[in-house]
């Protein structure tokens, strides 16, 4: 029986502490928060469990074998890196670490204590998104041509992250799941409408070696919630769209066809192909749940998560290199991958 301690029980601790608690093979020894009002309610729903406002205490406690984090951002290092110190396996929520250079150096610390360091990419958990890292493996898609994201709605206002850090994670994280190459330049722009406070609108378009391109649309302020995913190939494309109740993801055999024109090789023309479209089933398990448990598995078995360390510096080097594009009015900015842990 795997113990776990989870720090951090606002809005993501609960969906943790509810998940582990019902997973088999592990038992939620303690939480941890700040607020008195937050330990109260966890302590209403699992009256077994030990609440405390100091996190140390479950560093310290031999019973806790492993650690969900669920706090803002600016604290993952210094909480994962005192964790893993002590001995426990690690769950970071999203994203992994405020910096490349921290993802790193939290990467190198759970290597040498050999501890499991993962990073909580729900998304990549769904089976929504694992059909769709299937169906682009068996090459159905054909060539890719782009990868289009839309995650806007009215909130949650984030105070120490932008827009991109808080809900552009989710689609980069999907992105380098599914698509398994890194863009190799990154533009951003974006406004805050609030002021003091970080940006609240923001597109990011990644630029590839190929002719791949994906653009990103994130926003606090939209009147509606939309999370729609647009993936083009030359053969099929996908519409992803996490809002549906079914049908979640939908695959057109639409596109174009190209051919000579009667004048000679040089002068394409294009005509258009549209032919049916299918909705595969998917696996409806909870995405926390399967990760819950593949996270248990790993630390039993020694194996190396979907979304490790690694996963989690690669979705944070875009989102630097993002925040610096931000800063510069959008000009493009490159990604060295080759100094890279990829």
């Amino acid at each position: 029986m795997i113990g776990i301690g989870v720090i951090g029980y606002g809005y993501w601790g609960p969906n943790l502490v509810r998940n582990f608690a019902e997973a088999r093979g592990s038992r939620v020894v303690a939480v941890s928060d700040l607020r008195s009002d937050r330990l109260a309610v966890a302590q209403s729903r699992y009256p077994a469990i030990h609440t405390t406002t100091d996190y140390r205490e479950l560093l310290s406690d031999a019973k806790i074998d492993a650690v969900a984090i669920a706090t803002p951002v600016s604290t993952h290092f210094d909480l994962a890196m005192r964790a893993l110190r002590a001995g426990k396996h690690i769950l970071v929520e999203k994203p992994l670490a405020a910096t490349v250079e921290q993802g790193e150096r939290l990467l190198e610390e759970a290597a040498r204590c050999q501890r499991v360091l993962m990073v909580d990419h729900t998304f990549v958990y769904t089976g929504a998104v694992r059909k769709i890292k299937e169906l682009v493996d068996s090459g159905q898609l054909g060539q890719l041509y782009y990868y289009d994201s839309v995650r806007v709605n009215l909130g949650l206002f984030q105070h120490d992250v932008n827009v991109l850090w808080d809900l552009a994670v989710h689609d980069l994280s999907i992105m380098d799941y599914v698509l398994e190459t890194q863009p190799c330049a990154v533009a951003a722009t974006g406004i805050a409408h609030i002021p003091g406070q970080p940006k609240d609108v923001a597109y990011l378009t990644c630029l590839f070696s190929s002719s791949l391109i994906a653009h990103f649309h994130v926003n606090w302020l939209a009147p509606v919630k939309i999370r729609r995913t647009l993936i083009g190939g030359d053969r099929q494309m996908i519409v992803y769209d996490d809002v549906e109740p079914s049908e979640k993801v939908k695959v057109y055999n639409k596109g174009i066809t190209l051919s000579n024109g009667p004048e000679g090789k040089y002068q394409l023309q294009v005509s258009y192909r549209s032919g049916d479209m299918w909705a595969p089933q998917l696996d409806t398990t909870e995405a926390l749940r399967t990760e819950a448990l593949h996270f248990l598995e790993c630390i039993e078995h020694s194996r190396q998560p979907l979304t490790d360390g690694q996963a989690g510096i690669r979705v944070v080097r875009i989102l630097e290199a993002a925040s610096h594009s931000l800063g510069q009015r959008g000009r493009p900015v490159e990604l060295y991958w080759e100094r890279a842990l990829v």
